[in-house]
């Protein structure tokens, strides 16, 4: 930092790990306002302040980890700049512990197979209409319960031979999207900003659980006031 703590091109390419074409192509788009972050000199010299080294590193990561168009990003960060920072830090510790958590817990597609009475054809159309989704390291903690499940209704009689195939479970896949999405935007909104990232992480995870009963309870609750109404029919 060379004038009064302020930064020349060079050096906000460098702290921010983003290239000074990348950083004058946002300064083109008006990203990387206010003007007093910006003390122009001359045509072709500024000097910016030391604060735009995290704005540009949030909206690269904007445009790489979100496929933000910089138009949207402009919108977002000028709307409230500290809450967008806080969305993503939430949204990067979320996952963070999620893969560490699923990672744990990975079994292999032998030893899924050998565990579970689930015919190999039924899992690879499983995995072909990405209800699962293992990787070279096999199926994480989510993909086994759910194999767990499908040998359970299989078990009690939930079989090709009565029209029970493994589409059913689009059904419920294209169901939860639109709620999920829902819960996702609101846990963020109330949460980010409002309590540290790592509180929000462990209020998330003790949710959890509960959560799965809750639509569990209102699912069977739904189903047997759905079959009294089918009867009166």
């Amino acid at each position: 930092m060379s004038r009064n703590g302020l930064l020349k091109m060079s050096e906000l390419a460098a702290q921010s790990g983003v290239s000074a074409g990348t950083i004058k192509h946002y300064l083109r788009e008006g990203l990387l306002g206010p003007d007093d972050a910006i003390v122009r000199t001359s045509r072709n010299m500024a000097w910016y302040a030391p604060e735009l080294v995290g704005r540009v590193k949030l909206i690269k990561r904007l445009q790489e980890e979100r496929f933000m168009p910089l138009k949207l990003i402009r919108g977002v960060i000028e709307a409230d700049p500290d809450r967008m920072l806080a969305l993503v830090e939430l949204e990067d510790r979320i996952l963070e512990r999620a893969a560490a958590a699923q990672d744990s817990e990975r079994i292999s597609h032998t030893a899924a197979r050998e565990r579970f009475d689930v015919p190999a054809n039924v899992l690879d159309r499983l995995e072909e209409l990405e209800v699962l989704s293992p990787t070279s390291r096999g199926y994480d903690a989510d993909d086994v319960a759910i194999i767990k499940a499908i040998s359970r209704f299989r078990a009690g009689g939930y079989d090709e031979t009565l029209g029970f195939t493994v589409y059913d479970t689009l059904r419920y896949r294209d169901a939860l999207a639109p709620l999920v999405e829902e819960e996702v935007r609101l846990l963020l909104d109330r949460l980010a900003g409002e309590v540290a990232p790592e509180r929000a992480v462990q209020i998330i995870s003790s949710g959890a659980e509960p959560l799965r009963e809750l639509i569990g309870a209102m699912h069977s609750k739904a189903l047997r006031a759905e079959l009294r109404r089918q009867r009166r029919r």
